[in-house]
């Protein structure tokens, strides 16, 4: 039976570089279908606990979950603004937690994170390398993918230490699976 990963980018951008990558990684994975989740694809309001009790949960946020529970592994690439996630991807992570506290389901994960600058996003990937155990993150492999405009071109990874380093975590979600 062929296994299903989820690639999730944590941003709301409609060119999302984090999407690119999340996706590139994704399709690195042998013998897989992939999901690739857009996050402007589900209607999700602002989280409140008044919204909750007073609509429960949105059919976006719903159907986000029905996807996360069918999945047999993560390819999530993180949005880093200010330092942490961005509010789009904050805002469906609490609404997911809310469904279930495990929100990743223990399921194998790569966690990566990618910026325009040398430090690709390592601010939020060790924000959720500390968070997402304790919602059921199952972490295999991580990586900071860092000056991505220079480093991925053409649909491509152009640095070969990059692409050998993501290949060997690919290779690690691989045997999770």
């Amino acid at each position: 039976m062929t296994k299903n990963i989820v690639t999730l980018s944590g941003s709301s951008s409609k060119n999302s570089i984090n999407k690119i990558l999340a996706e590139y990684a994704g399709g690195l994975v042998k013998n897989v279908t992939l999901t690739k989740v857009d996050l402007n694809d589900f209607d999700i309001p602002l989280f409140s606990v008044d919204v909750e009790n007073g609509q429960g949960f949105s059919k976006g946020v719903l159907a986000l979950n029905e996807i996360i529970e069918k999945a047999d592994g993560f390819v999530i690439s993180l949005a880093e603004h200010n330092g942490a996630y961005s509010t789009a991807f904050k805002n469906v992570f609490d609404w997911l937690s809310r469904i279930e506290g495990k929100v990743w389901r223990n399921k194998p994960m790569l966690l990566l994170s990618t910026s325009p600058g040398i430090r690709g996003g390592q601010s939020v990937l060790n924000i959720a390398l500390e968070r997402f155990p304790f919602n059921g993150g199952n972490i295999i492999g991580s990586m900071p993918f860092p000056s991505f405009n220079e480093n991925f071109k053409e649909g491509e990874i152009v640095n070969a230490h990059l692409k050998a380093n993501l290949q060997i975590l690919v290779d690690e979600l691989e045997k999770a699976l």
